[in-house]
């Protein structure tokens, strides 16, 4: 049965498809990137969101029926609590709230198992530009909790063989990126490029890489959030039912 959830001050609730109701706050929100990410991941079996925050990624891949048991893993004690108050307003989602650091991850996620490992990891690198005040903003931001040395390691330790690690980073971190998820057993195998509008440098890369798999990396075509004055017809695709369009 449904319940309502008493919300805290500054929270709100945004609904996905087939009326999945998620609370979202100022410190625990997303982005256009979730979408992006969500869609770019392959379906699955067995999934972990790691720094899942409020849960996003683990509610648009419920929505979209690209995975059947979620365990969504994240530090902040905070975060968890609002996915937890998320998930008792609706029955039946398959999203398991994880309170751990990706780097000590609990046995309950079962180890070298998993079909699909997501993250949307900070972009700036630990040590790397101003930090935010708020120690969930530079939680989110700023890779204090994590670096891609701990995600690409947790990835592999969670995935079966070829099973997909699908994270969002900005390009200029992509040379990185692979060197990491390389020297951990991760072939980065696919990547699309996410630009605003045709015409502009691409802001965010998409890629997946596969757990023991060999070399060999498949570019797609490039993303284009907006085409004119309005959101792309791909992306209105990738939006589905999701009302709120000032989250673009």
């Amino acid at each position: 049965m449904d319940v309502l959830t008493p919300l805290l001050p500054g929270e709100h609730i945004e609904v996905f498809g087939r009326d999945l109701p998620l609370i979202v706050s100022q410190a625990h929100t997303f982005g256009t990137d979730a979408f992006l990410l969500a869609d770019f991941a392959p379906k699955a079996k067995l999934c972990a969101d790691l720094g899942t925050g409020c849960g996003v990624i683990p509610y648009l891949l419920t929505r979209d029926r690209k995975a059947q048991q979620i365990w969504a893993v994240d530090v902040q004690r905070a975060a968890i609590d609002q996915l937890t108050r998320s998930l008792a307003m609706r029955d039946g989602i398959r999203v398991e709230p994880v309170l751990a650091d990706l780097r000590d991850l609990p046995a309950s996620i079962p180890a070298g198992t998993l079909d699909l490992v997501t993250m949307n990891p900070p972009y700036t690198a630990a040590g790397a530009g101003l930090l935010s005040e708020n120690r969930s903003d530079a939680v989110a931001r700023h890779g204090t909790a994590c670096t891609f040395d701990d995600m690409c390691a947790a990835a592999f330790r969670l995935l079966r063989f070829g099973g997909s690690f699908c994270v969002c980073v900005r390009p200029h971190r992509l040379s990185e990126l692979f060197y990491v998820m390389h020297d951990h057993r991760v072939e980065p195998k696919r990547l699309r490029l996410v630009c605003k509008a045709p015409g502009r440098a691409p802001w965010l890369a998409l890629v997946e890489g596969k757990a023991g798999r060999n070399p060999g990396l498949v570019t797609e075509p490039d993303l284009f959030v907006h085409d004119g004055d309005g959101l792309s017809r791909e992306m209105r695709r990738i939006m589905g039912d999701y009302q709120n369009k000032e989250t673009l």
